[in-house]
This record gives structure tokens, C-alpha cells and sequence, in this order.
């Protein structure tokens, strides 16, 4: 009886090359729903696609807090969060992230 998860690697291999999730695709869909001035995303799984970490800033997160900031994320990627197995959204304002830039240039 299948359960639908990966039992094998051989198995979470062939799911993450038929899922079509790649870092560019999570990349170009939280642009293009979210208005996202920045998205960095790494795949966190070696190269099968089945986790991901993620550094987004959109003005979209303004007076959202952290709570607020993922589920509005997570929407935005049902679909594809829902063919992964891992995900790890870091969110920030544009002014966050440019504070974030100069303490770390500073």
C-alpha cells in the first residue's frame, strides 16, 4: 500500500526530478506574487529539490509580523510546498534588508 511519500532515495529522487521545483521556480513565482525586490533560494537537499531555504524581502511584509510573513509565503507557494519536503523562509521589508546589508558591511 503507497502512502505517497518517498520510501527509497531512489524514490525522492524521481519525485523531486517529476515535482518541476527548482530554486528558479520558487524564485520567479514569489517575484511575481509577492512583488519580491530580493529572493535568494538555496536548495538545502543536495540537488534532489526537496528542500529549500529561502531569503525573500517584499513590501509586501510591511507591519506583518514573523507569523504573518510565512503564511502570506506559504500561500503564495501552496502548490509547490505542498510537492517538498522542506522549507525555510527568512522574510524581510526592503528596509530591514538594507539595514541587514549595512551591519554586515559595517
Amino acid at each position: 500500500m503507497s502512502t505517497g511519500a518517498a520510501e527509497t532515495d531512489t524514490q525522492a529522487e524521481n519525485a523531486a526530478k517529476t515535482s518541476g521545483i527548482t530554486p528558479s521556480s520558487l524564485q520567479n513565482t514569489l517575484r511575481e506574487k509577492l512583488q519580491a525586490e530580493y529572493v535568494d533560494i538555496e536548495d538545502m537537499s543536495g540537488g534532489c529539490g526537496q528542500a529549500f531555504s529561502a531569503m525573500i524581502v517584499s513590501p509586501q511584509f510591511e507591519k506583518k509580523n514573523t507569523l504573518a510573513r510565512h503564511r502570506l509565503v506559504n500561500s503564495a507557494l501552496k502548490t509547490e510546498i505542498a510537492a517538498i519536503h522542506a522549507w525555510t523562509p527568512k522574510c524581510f521589508t526592503p528596509e530591514e534588508w538594507q539595514q541587514k546589508q549595512s551591519e554586515a558591511a559595517g
